[in-house]
């Protein structure tokens, strides 16, 4: 081969080994895209940019990486994911779950939250119930009607015996409170014994009168006992059994959705979680079952007027970073995830956005 074609050969192989020797260089300096959501305090676009622990800890991991990172904002999980799939990002992080149908479809990294499903109900709701179950209109005209009936029945006395006592003997304008209370004293304790009606039909109608009010008196009562047991079997949310009936909801497509579908209890699906504590801000809902850490941020701050978290955590889970399936930042990230939990900065961030772990 001659020398000229021998040279520019060596040259063209020199000037390969380069490419390929920068080339992971120039992959390295390529910005991550992650797409997020507002998940506060996971996750939340700011006039600033964005904010939140899962932000903060991709931005440590990006570090890491040594990795220049930007994210994305979706407005819904669905849309976050069909991003994932479709390669327009590099991963997604906020307060994402890990599960099975999800790991079928995208990689998940090792683990960077601890959490769980919890119930949230209006602050209020074990308060004022028996009175709504008591006050109804019903119960109300019923009052009417008996307050309406004591005061006829007392006149009518009145008319039978003015003649006879001195209670009853005054004008008719002066005789209404005071037949009212001798009709009302009659229903209630059985009457005055020094104003025992006198003539014959003052007799028959406080008997009469008495014989009612004992049907009257029992109905009233059992009315108000029948609330209270209804109250006290129906009127607060405790447990997850207790949902069964109620107004639940929670969003569209969550694990807490398909969680209580697999319980079988029927609920609202909301399409953004603004719009689901809408609603229940405006009482529309009686509890909402969805991610306990991001339900305890909102009854700790904008909502603590609004709504009360109950103790219990149901079906506990691991918040993970999705990415690509068969993804080369898989193992990247998670020795960095590693690396930020082992120098103890991990721990640190965490404590930031909620206190002291357990």
């Amino acid at each position: 081969m001659p020398l000229p074609a021998i040279r520019v050969l060596r040259g063209l192989l020199l000037l390969l080994v380069l490419l390929a020797a920068m080339r992971p260089a120039m992959a390295q300096q390529t910005a991550l895209t992650f797409a997020t959501t507002d998940r506060p305090p996971f996750a939340e676009r700011t006039a600033d940019g964005f904010q939140g622990f899962s932000i903060e800890l991709m931005q440590a991991i990006a570090a890491e990486m040594r990795r220049p990172l930007k994210f994305e904002r979706f407005e819904k999980f669905p849309e976050m994911f069909d991003a994932i799939t479709s390669g327009r990002v590099d991963g997604a992080i906020a307060n994402i779950s890990i599960t099975a149908a999800r790991e079928a479809a995208m990689d998940f990294t090792h683990p960077i939250f601890v959490a769980g499903l919890q119930i949230m109900v209006p602050r209020d709701a074990s308060t004022g119930g028996i009175w709504m179950a008591l006050f109804t209109w019903d119960l109300g005209i019923a009052i009417l009607a008996a307050v309406a009936l004591l005061f006829g029945g007392g006149l009518l006395m009145w008319l039978f015996e003015r003649k006879r006592q001195p209670y009853f003997d005054r004008s008719a304008r002066e005789a209404v409170f005071p037949a009212f209370w001798w009709a009302l004293n009659l229903v209630v304790n059985g009457g005055f014994e020094e104003r025992v009606p006198q003539s014959r039909p003052g007799r028959v109608f406080a008997v009469l009168l008495v014989i009612s009010s004992l049907f009257i008196v029992s109905i009233f009562v059992a009315r108000i006992t029948a609330a209270m047991t209804v109250e006290a079997i129906t009127g607060n949310i405790e447990t997850l059994s207790d949902l069964d009936g109620r107004r639940i909801g929670s969003t569209e497509g969550s694990t807490a959705s398909a969680y209580l579908d697999g319980r079988g209890l029927s609920h609202a699906r909301y399409e953004t979680l603004t719009g689901l504590l809408r609603d229940f801000e405006a009482g529309e809902l009686e509890a909402v079952v969805f991610d306990g850490p991001i339900l305890a941020w909102y009854v700790r701050n904008e909502g603590a007027g609004h709504g009360r978290l109950l103790p219990r955590v149901f079906k506990p889970e691991n918040y993970g970073i999705a990415l690509p399936s068969r993804s080369p930042l898989t193992e990247q990230v998670n020795r960095a995830l590693l690396s930020l939990r082992e120098s103890g900065a991990y721990d640190t961030l965490r404590r930031k956005y909620f206190g002291t772990m357990p």
